[in-house]
């Protein structure tokens, strides 16, 4: 798969919808995703926005009966054309999972993991110490690269896990509530690090914390469920804008009533 990085949009979904077993989840999803930005989704449990992350990179193919229309450009490439591979779009679109999952391998070999498989030529030694060090977890485990990566905190499993997606040299990162089971000072650094990351990717952030969408994200995509309809759960976006915009002057009322509490 080819990319050609001219483009100011990473991804551009075009009327992107999503079902389950035949049943619509989301619907109509328009969005445009800035290149080395932030795009922060948020939005009342239930109304997508794991699954439109998941379309990203094309997770939902791995879940029996879930299927997509309309189309995600990546690049100014359909990723759901035939012709693409989905483990090739995965490789270049990483993702880092709400809960810490670090591989019962030594925290070394987490990070080796991708490349080895991928038939990386290059030396292993720098690109673990490159990763490690971009994840701001090289200072804590130097002394350590061979002890197993669960021995490690919340918060360090959580950076390893990111060091582990940037091994494979992705142009994306995908974080589906990256922060959400860990304390305070880990979740600050985690912020921290995106903010340093983005300088090199592009990231999606789903987020149920409005509070760090409107920390880290440069831009928002707030998601809603079809109120005409409740009993569907057909989830679509209500408004998408700079997050300074979104949080500050919304355009719809139900944006406004969300970021402010007030949604019912």
């Amino acid at each position: 798969m080819t990319t050609n990085g001219s483009t100011d949009y990473v991804f551009e979904t075009d009327g992107l919808s999503v079902y389950y077993d035949g049943k619509l989840a989301v619907d109509n999803i328009n969005l445009q995703v800035k290149r080395n930005h932030i795009t922060a989704l948020i939005g009342p449990s239930g109304c997508g926005k794991s699954t439109v992350l998941r379309s990203f990179n094309r997770m939902n193919d791995l879940i029996p009966g879930a299927s997509v229309e309309g189309k995600i450009i990546y690049d100014g490439r359909n990723i759901y054309d035939d012709s693409t591979d989905p483990v090739e779009v995965r490789r270049r679109i990483g993702m880092v999972f709400q809960k810490p999952n670090p591989f019962p391998k030594t925290i070394y070999e987490n990070v080796a993991f991708g490349p080895r498989i991928n038939g990386y030529q290059g030396n292993m030694d720098e690109l673990v110490e490159r990763c490690l060090r971009q994840a701001a977890l090289w200072d804590e485990v130097k002394d350590k690269l061979k002890e197993n990566g669960l021995a490690l905190s919340g918060g360090q499993q959580q950076r390893l896990c990111i060091a582990r997606a940037l091994a494979t040299q992705p142009d994306v990162l995908l974080m589906d509530e990256p922060a959400s089971a860990l304390d305070p000072i880990a979740t600050l650094r985690i912020e921290e690090l995106m903010h340093e990351l983005k300088e090199d990717y592009t990231i999606v952030i789903v987020t149920h914390n409005m509070q760090q969408a409107a920390r880290v994200s440069d831009y928002t995509t707030f998601m809603s469920i079809d109120r005409s309809n409740p009993d569907a759960r057909i989830g679509h976006v209500v408004e998408f804008g700079p997050t300074e915009q979104i949080f500050t002057n919304p355009q719809k009322k139900e944006t406004e009533d969300y970021v402010s509490g007030r949604f019912g």
